[in-house]
């Protein structure tokens, strides 16, 4: 270690006289990879566009300009990864955009009959 770095303090121990409290213990992360973020990226432009809500709300009200960042985010990937990726990736991110794209256009012409 040099002379200009600080040390990372560890961790405090919580002493075994004093219990912690019994959380459940997290479920285990899938691994980091192409795929995930892309599904990742697509599950939250879907619930933007109303698609999947969470709990037992009714069908959720879409956050269209959020879904199209989001979409416009996995189109930036497309173009940055073209040529790199495997075929399973390509066709994963281009079947994605294209659902997502479709959705969108359905979602921004009920809006428009809705108003």
């Amino acid at each position: 270690m040099s002379d200009t770095e600080t040390p990372v303090p560890e961790p405090e121990e919580t002493p075994a006289s004093e219990p912690e409290e019994a959380e459940a213990p997290e479920p285990p992360l899938p691994p980091a990879s192409f795929e995930f973020l892309v599904l990742s990226l697509r599950w939250q432009a879907e619930m933007q566009l109303g698609l999947i809500g969470l709990g037992g709300e009714e069908k959720p009200k879409p956050h269209l300009r959020g879904a199209r960042h989001t979409i416009d985010l996995l189109g930036a990937l497309q173009e940055k990864t073209r040529g790199n990726l495997s075929l399973e990736e390509q066709r994963l991110l281009e079947n994605s955009l294209t659902e997502l794209r479709f959705r969108y256009v359905q979602a921004v012409e009920e809006e428009g009959k809705a108003k």
